[in-house]
C-alpha cells in the first residue's frame, strides 16, 4: 500500500464525520454531472401532472446523449407516423388500445412491450380502456420532438 493510499485511509477510517462528508461530496458532484446520476420513480404511481389534456400528454423523466425517456398518457388516439432516425422502444404501464405497426393491427394492454425499429409506421388507432394509455417510451438516440414524420397531415383541431 502506497504512503497516500495509507494516509488516506487511516484519516478516513478514523474519522467517521469525514467520512461522511467525504461519501457525500463525491455523491453530490458526481450526481450532478448527470452520466454518474440515476432516477427512481414508483412508474405505478406516477400520475398525469395535467387532468384535462387534450389527447396526448408526455413527461420526459430522462435524457442523455443515446436516449429520452417519457412517460406519455394517451386519451384517445395517436395519429401514424414514424421515427426517421429513431428506435423507439414502449412498454404499457396501464390502459389497453388498439395500435397498428408497419399495417399490422394489434390490440396492446398493460405489461405489453414493443420495439418499433426506425422507419416504422405506428399509431394508437383508439383507447380501448375508460382510462388513458399510460406508457413508458424509450427514444433512442436522444430525441428533441422534431424527428416525428406523419404518415398523413395531421388533424386540425376544431374550433
Amino acid at each position: 500500500m502506497s504512503r497516500v493510499t495509507g494516509m488516506l485511509q487511516f484519516k478516513l477510517t478514523g474519522n467517521k464525520n469525514v467520512l461522511w462528508k467525504f461519501v457525500f461530496l463525491f455523491w453530490a458532484v458526481f450526481s450532478s454531472l448527470g452520466s454518474f446520476g440515476q432516477t427512481f420513480l414508483g412508474l405505478d404511481t406516477l400520475d398525469v401532472p395535467v387532468k384535462d389534456f387534450q389527447g396526448v400528454y408526455s413527461k420526459k423523466i430522462a435524457d442523455d446523449s443515446l436516449q429520452t425517456t417519457f412517460v406519455i398518457w394517451i386519451k384517445n388516439r395517436v395519429v401514424e407516423h414514424y421515427h426517421q432516425a429513431h428506435t423507439e422502444n414502449i412498454y404499457v404501464l396501464e390502459g389497453k388500445a388498439k395500435m397498428t405497426i408497419d399495417g399490422e393491427k394489434q390490440i396492446i394492454k398493460k405489461g405489453d412491450y414493443l420495439n418499433i425499429p426506425m422507419g416504422t409506421p405506428h399509431s394508437v388507432e383508439r383507447v380501448l380502456s375508460r382510462k388513458p394509455l399510460k406508457v413508458i417510451s424509450i427514444q433512442s438516440p436522444q430525441f428533441d420532438g422534431t424527428d416525428r414524420i406523419f404518415v398523413l397531415p395531421p388533424p386540425q383541431p376544431d374550433f
